[in-house]
Formats: C-alpha cells, structure tokens, sequence
C-alpha cells in the first residue's frame, strides 16, 4: 500500500508531512521519557524484519492481485505505539530512498497511513480494547486479527480520500473505493493470522513484552539478547531468500488503480516538485524496484538476466535490512544522548 508520487499533489502530500512529522516529533519525546533502553535493539531488529517481510507479496486467490504484510499493528503490540511510528517510519525511508518503493512527496501519507493509523488509532481504540490488559490465548487472536483487519480497512479508506483531495480525476471516489475495500479486507484476514502468530510466539517467549504500549511499561527482566538475535537472523533469511517466492501480481493498491484507470503507472502531475523529487529518487535508489539498475543481460527472458534479477532481490533484501537496522539503532541511540544531557 506504498503510495507513489503521481496520486498526490503537493498541498496534499505537504499537508501529510505536516502531520506525519509531528506526530514522528511527538513519539520521540514520549520515547526519551519513557522507554526502557533495553528496548531499543529490539526496535531495530523489528524494523528490520518489518522491511524483510514486507518484500513478501502472497497472492490473494481469485483477484490477480496480492498484499502484504503493514506491520504497524505488530510494531504496535510488540514495541508500544511510539517506538512502532519510529521504527515504521524508518521502514519507508529506507524503501523510498534506497529501492523507489513509494513516493517522496508521498511520504508523509505512506507514514500516516501504515503507522499512525495503527499506531495511534487501531491500538488504542480496538486492540487494547478487545485485548484487555492483561491479553492471553484466543483473547489476544481475536484481537490482533479483527485489529488488523480494522486497520486494512482504515488504511486504504485513508489512501482512497488522499486520492480524491489531491483531485485525481483518473480515481473516481467511488468506484475507487469500491475496489479498494474489498481487496484489503482479504489482506487484512491474512495479515491478522501471520500477525496473531507472530504476537503468539512472543508471547510465550517474553510475555512481559506484550505490554509495552501500558502506562507504565511492564519493566524487561531479563536480556532480550536471545530475542533480538532470533528477530535478525529471522530478517535476514527473510529478506535474502525467502523474498525470492514472493508472488509477482500487483498489490492491492496497484491492482485497484489498474481495473479503474487501465494502467498502474499514473502519469504525475506536470510541475517542478514532482519532477524534482522523482529526479532525486532516480539518482539515490540504488535497488530499485529490489533489483540492479541495470541487468546484466539485455534479454529479460535469458537465464543469465533471471540469475541476476535473483541476485538483485537477495541483494536488497539483505541490505535494506541493515541499513534499516543502522538507522533505527543510531535513532534510539540519538534519544538516549538527547535524555542523558536533558
């Protein structure tokens, strides 16, 4: 559900960094005050296992189309909803830079959208209600999947009036949003199993990380050393081979803008902004789309090109995970200088 340049207009995607950066802004104060240091590393490990599993597109049956996983839920469950909007931020400006997977001027819209939604509205208002404070066995899965498929629905409704602000001509509100809903309904089903799975197995592991989003947090007893290791290594297989079955029909977002404007590449907006930033984009992605710049056979079809499109996807499966971890890692470390010297 990254959104890409070309459905937002520069009022619209500066309106959303606007309110995406202060809600980042905020989330950072609340961390320096509050959060347990020993949670950083596991912040930086699961933003890294968020940027591995999202190259992991399931195929949606009897739609041509596919999704994946949002992960603001999970980061929310797991981290407490601030450190979820850091790290899933952190998340979408690797993609963007690094492998042009979602727009720079999109954003704030792709932050507000997969991690303040969740974040911020879903964890609160339905998960912790449904999960109680104390959340165990077929209680904290009901919760995580009607949660997830809660904020599936919020996520692309989000999406779908960011379209129409913006005044995409092309996405006509309705018969957009008709498509939209549907198809996220089954991605939120999805996503709420593999959620509810992974939610589980923490669980039984350190429970007392369940409870990161109370006030006060449940304090961590023992080193998370075992966990953080088992999230990376987890990550890194992820994102250098299992990456590699992920399916190749278009994500929900891309499936929808194609049955309503008979193409998924919308041509953006002709103006300065749009032109600039997708220049940038160009010249900083290095992997884009996942894969070499430039194949190393001319053929698309000939095994040598196969080989290195493979190649390429392990390539930035595994580098997108460490340079999500540095950036997460030197940020929490960042907070922890900025409140030793408050």
């Amino acid at each position: 559900m990254h959104m890409a340049d070309a459905l937002v207009s520069p009022a619209v995607g500066g309106v959303m960094w606007a309110v995406s950066a202060g809600a980042v802004a905020y989330s950072s104060a609340r961390l320096r005050k509050d959060t347990d240091e020993r949670r950083v590393p596991l912040m930086g490990v699961m933003g890294a296992f968020l940027f591995a599993a999202q190259m992991i597109n399931f195929s949606i049956p009897g739609t041509g189309s596919s999704g994946h996983l949002g992960g603001g839920l999970l980061l929310a469950i797991l981290l407490g909803p601030h450190a979820a909007l850091l790290a899933i931020t952190g998340v979408l400006i690797v993609q963007a830079l690094f492998f042009a997977d979602g727009g720079l001027l999109a954003l704030g819209c792709n932050i507000f959208n997969m991690g303040v939604i969740p974040a911020f509205l879903v964890y609160p208002l339905v998960y912790k209600k449904l999960a109680g404070q104390r959340p165990a066995g077929t209680r904290l899965s009901f919760a995580v999947i009607v949660s997830a498929v809660v904020t599936l629905q919020l996520g692309p409704f989000a999406v779908v009036l960011e379209t129409l602000f913006s005044g995409l001509s092309a996405l006509p509100f309705t018969t957009f949003l008709l498509l939209m809903q549907p198809v996220h309904l089954a991605i939120g089903l999805v996503e709420g199993v593999v959620t509810a799975a992974i939610v589980s197995f923490v669980y039984l592991a350190r429970p007392e990380l369940m409870h990161a989003g109370l006030q006060p947090a449940l304090p961590v007893a023992y080193p998370l050393r075992n966990l953080v290791v088992g999230f990376l290594c987890a990550a890194i297989l992820t994102g250098g081979v299992v990456s590699l079955v992920a399916s190749n029909d278009p994500d929900g977002l891309e499936w929808a803008i194609t049955r309503v404007a008979g193409t998924a590449e919308l041509k953006a907006p002709d103006n300065r902004l749009h032109a600039w930033l997708a220049g940038l984009q160009e010249t900083v992605s290095f992997l884009p789309d996942y894969t070499f710049k430039h194949p190393v056979v001319a053929e698309p079809q000939a095994p040598a090109s196969r080989a290195a499109e493979t190649a390429g996807t392990s390539l930035a499966g595994i580098v997108g995970v460490m340079i999500t971890l540095l950036l997460l890692m030197l940020g929490g470390a960042l907070l922890k200088r900025v409140r030793a010297t408050a």
